[in-house]
């Protein structure tokens, strides 16, 4: 428990440029306090034990407001940012060195049995308020914007951004900071501007048209005039 303590603490030093002491991550940062919870409720899970299990897991999220399933599989070091809303589902399972702000959802998409949350692999940041639903799995080193709602699989070094989410940069993703909100495409943006190109085109297009078919008729009426 204390190498956990510890690695978690390290965690948060190298993944947020706010953190000023040890001290103040054990005490200030619920993200570590539910992790740790998380800790003990899965090992009470994996032994069967699963009412005193969902009851600690209950009382972590009472304490943090971050709700994680002890039936959760969760690798090392991960890190929840801030963390408040952020819910994992009992057959989720989390890879190593993931990142998640606050707000995310590890969850199911119905009342499906078995295997019914996403997988995330190692290397993992999730954005703000995004949404991975069902029975996924989201490669390493993935980056997922904020307020995505992911429902398909994402092959690694990807980065998904849009409701539903879409695939919009692949390659190239290899450190936790790669996920610069202000500087990723936006899918709909694009197709919109497009849309609007397409129109103008054709509305030029049109006006030709009927320039031309003016001229015509007006030469038409001279002729006969003559």
């Amino acid at each position: 428990m204390f190498r956990a303590i510890r690695e978690q603490i390290q965690t948060v030093y190298q993944a947020d440029p706010a953190a000023k002491s040890a001290l103040e991550v054990f005490f200030c940062y619920p993200g570590v306090h539910a992790v740790l919870f998380h800790r003990v409720a899965h090992w009470l899970y994996q032994r069967g034990l699963f009412f005193p299990a969902r009851v600690l897991s209950q009382i972590a999220r009472a304490f943090t407001g971050i709700e994680i399933h002890p039936g959760a599989r969760i690798g090392k070091r991960l890190f929840i940012d801030h963390g408040m809303g952020v819910v994992v589902g009992e057959t989720a399972e989390i890879g190593d060195d993931v990142l998640l702000y606050q707000g995310v959802t590890l969850g199911g998409t119905g009342k499906e049995h078995g295997k019914r949350h996403p997988t995330l692999g190692d290397n993992v940041v999730v954005g703000t308020g995004a949404k991975i639903l069902g029975n996924i799995l989201i490669g390493n080193h993935v980056r997922v914007g904020a307020g995505s709602v992911v429902i398909r699989p994402v092959p690694d070094h990807s980065t998904v951004v849009g409701v539903p989410g879409r695939i919009v940069r692949s390659r190239g993703c290899e450190g936790p900071d790669n996920l610069e909100h202000g500087r990723l495409p936006d899918p709909e943006g694009q197709l919109i501007d497009d849309l609007v190109r397409r129109v103008e085109q054709l509305e030029d297009r049109i006006e030709e048209l009927t320039g031309g078919a003016d001229k015509a008729a007006e030469g038409s009426r001279q002729r006969a005039a003559l």
